[in-house]
């Protein structure tokens, strides 16, 4: 890729992922300030998933689960803009993400209750599976619970396919039990009630909503689906985007693409091969990035301000 194209395929990366083209947001700057050393750290499972280039397929992944529960579907079908502002909900989602896993106790705290406050006002109703009207509010407990199960089960599923590869941290410290229990603290600052804490407690539970008939097809799910497939991305970012859609797509378990109705592309007889071309498109954004992202330096410079006892002043006052 030649330098010129670089620089524009970095600063649409950074507008599609933050909102800040060309500089590092004002909220990932902000994580090298605090006081402790957050809910996880350097060497957590956590900060082995999310720090390689494979939560950004996770993060498709997530959004195509999250729509099989109608009434998580229904939030963001009837209080969201994400067809007028598709980038601007994922950033949010990413502030979120990273502000748990990098920053301080504090930092991450108040970003949980940000969010819970911004979900305070998306209620409604919608139709389960039978046809019968139920209401759903985004803060009720079991949409929580579905929410961070999708999410959770994601990020780990496109880690242990993905992870290893192109910018990855390669195993996960302690194996995939030690990511789902230390990433359930997301879930309970989210107002979850006692989340997974192993991968098969995670998948139990993915289950559970899927063979009790919670998680249904419908005609706004194909509407939701065919957005997601193809976004208002920069046509820059859009052929790769599809590619990572065709991998998280392949990532899914039967039931749940099936639960989709979505089939996986082919070129002429034969599937894409969307794990292998996911990989070069991750390759791809590695390269425009870089290894390790702004949210782990800062919270790096963070905890190594905190190990040698100085003040972000003094930092900044160093050459």
């Amino acid at each position: 890729m030649r330098p010129d194209l670089l620089g524009v395929f970095r600063r649409e990366l950074q507008l599609t992922f933050t909102g800040s083209p060309g500089r590092e947001p004002d909220w990932s700057a902000a994580l090298a300030d605090g006081n402790d050393a957050g809910f996880l750290g350097p060497g957590s499972a956590a900060w082995a998933v999310h720090g390689s280039m494979a939560p950004i397929v996770g993060g498709v992944r997530a959004l195509m689960m999250q729509a099989l529960h109608p009434g998580a579907l229904a939030g963001v079908y009837e209080h969201s803009r994400f067809r007028e502002d598709p980038l601007g909900r994922l950033a949010g989602t990413i502030r979120w993400i990273f502000t748990v896993t990098y920053g301080d106790t504090t930092a991450g705290r108040t970003a949980s209750d940000h969010v819970r406050r911004l979900h305070r006002a998306v209620t409604g109703t919608y139709q389960d599976g039978t046809g019968t009207e139920r209401p759903y509010a985004a803060n009720d407990p079991d949409l929580l619970r579905w929410v961070h199960l999708a999410f959770t089960d994601s990020f780990l599923a496109a880690h242990l396919i993905w992870g290893s590869y192109w910018g990855g941290r390669g195993s996960i410290p302690k194996g995939a039990d030690a990511y789902v229990a230390e990433w359930a603290v997301a879930g309970e600052l989210m107002g979850v009630t006692d989340p997974p804490r192993t991968a098969a407690e995670l998948r139990s539970q993915l289950d559970d909503y899927l063979t009790s008939g919670q998680l249904v097809h419908s005609a706004r799910l194909d509407e939701v689906m065919s957005f997601l497939r193809s976004p208002g991305l920069s046509p820059l970012l859009l052929p790769g985007y599809r590619l990572l859609f065709e991998g998280a797509l392949a990532s899914l378990r039967e039931p749940y693409r099936q639960l989709l109705g979505l089939e996986r592309r082919r070129i002429g007889p034969v599937r894409l091969p969307a794990v292998a071309a996911t990989r070069v498109v991750l390759a791809g954004v590695r390269l425009a990035l870089g290894r390790r992202g702004p949210t782990e330096i800062s919270a790096r410079r963070r905890l190594a301000r905190l190990q040698a006892g100085t003040t972000r002043a003094d930092d900044a006052g160093r050459p």
